[in-house]
């Protein structure tokens, strides 16, 4: 087996860029760190705490710097799309977080220049490294449940943590931001060539547009794919400020022609009651004294390692780049895939029709 230290430069040192700096400079392989971001405090907060090699606020440096051999994204979603093309016209293979983009033009150019350079990209669709996911769909992959024919899904958490989202981008929806997760999902437990074609979608809210954001707070669709299968994708991001959830709760269900599979992602099963109090990580605004550990989308850390499925894709990423171990991070294409469906979602809520996953701009 080949093995090789690389050098890592990671864009942005958010919430999830610090998760991955972090895991970076814990990892065997890596034997340079470079941090950049707009914010000069934040970066050099994140440097110390990293022991980074190198620190800055000009991503083009970063991708510049040829002791970097990988990049990893974590720019709001807004923003990935420069951070990603740099990198990879620098040859240099990318990790960005998902969406890929939040304008399809704009992945379709990175799926694009992907393909005519030969670099890598890769999407952080992180919920395929949870456990129940991967051994469901191997099952599945299989033939366990037959032919497959349509299924299910809803995810929802507290306000505190959809306004968190949307005061980071008012165009990350809880469709854009949070169904793009089980449209993946859905996607990589398929088999290979069969893509959404259609999307019937409705929605309604007022809590996010009291708060001055043209979001709806709930929305059902249905996605119909080219052999013939339909799924439902349900959110609601909305719930009380005080709900004890920290991230998405999640049912995912799949119907075959011989058999199911029937997946609670709730974290009801963790339960947490303190008199002190427990801080939402992410959304600060959420304190509760009442609380689903597990439940937040990242991970958690403890005693200086982190655990859940941030932390095993960023360790399968680095593992593919120093040992050249298989990693199944969803690839351009796919993750382009998941945003044409969600964009058709998001047209087919504010139409109140049905309308066309169009996947033509990379040949599909």
């Amino acid at each position: 087996m080949n093995r090789r230290t690389v050098g890592i430069g990671v864009v942005g040192s958010g919430r999830i860029g610090t998760h991955r700096a972090l895991l970076a400079s814990q990892h065997p392989a890596v034997s340079y760190l470079r941090l950049a971001d707009l914010s000069e405090e934040a970066v050099e907060r994140l440097g110390e705490e990293t022991a980074a090699d190198e620190t800055g606020t000009d991503p083009e440096a970063l991708v510049a710097d040829p002791a970097v051999d990988a990049v990893v994204v974590a720019t709001p979603e807004d923003a990935h799309f420069d951070a990603a093309r740099l990198a990879l016209e620098a040859g240099k293979p990318v990790l960005v977080e998902k969406p890929l983009a939040l304008d399809p033009k704009e992945a379709a150019a990175l799926v694009d220049l992907s393909r005519e350079t030969g670099v890598d990209l890769r999407v952080g669709y992180s919920a395929r490294y949870l456990q129940k996911y991967f051994v469901s769909r191997d099952q599945v992959r299989q033939g366990k449940i037959g032919t497959v024919i349509g299924g299910w899904s809803r995810v929802y958490s507290s306000r505190a943590q959809g306004l968190a989202i949307l005061g980071r981008s008012v165009h990350a929806t809880p469709v854009a931001d949070i169904v793009t997760y089980l449209v993946d999902l859905v996607g990589w437990y398929l088999p290979d060539g069969v893509v959404p074609v259609e999307a019937t979608a409705r929605g309604n809210g007022v809590v996010f547009r009291d708060h001055g954001y043209d979001v709806d707070d709930i929305t059902s669709a249905t996605l119909t794919y080219s052999d013939g299968s339909v799924f439902g994708f349900d959110v609601c991001y909305m719930l009380p400020m005080g709900f004890p959830t920290t991230g998405q709760s999640i049912r995912f269900e799949m119907f075959g022609s011989d058999g199911v599979v029937l997946i609670d992602d709730d974290h009801r099963d963790q339960i947490l009651f303190s008199e002190q109090g427990y801080r939402n990580a992410y959304a600060s605004a959420q304190e509760v004294n009442l609380v689903f550990l597990g439940s937040r989308s990242s991970g958690e850390w403890a005693q200086g390692k982190m655990f859940g499925r941030i932390a095993d894709e960023t360790r399968a990423w680095l593992d593919h780049l120093g040992v050249g171990t298989p990693c199944h991070l969803t690839t351009a294409t796919e993750a382009y895939v998941t945003l044409a469906a969600t964009t058709a979602i998001e047209e087919a809520a504010l139409s109140k029709t049905s309308v066309r996953v169009d996947l033509s701009a990379i040949g599909r």
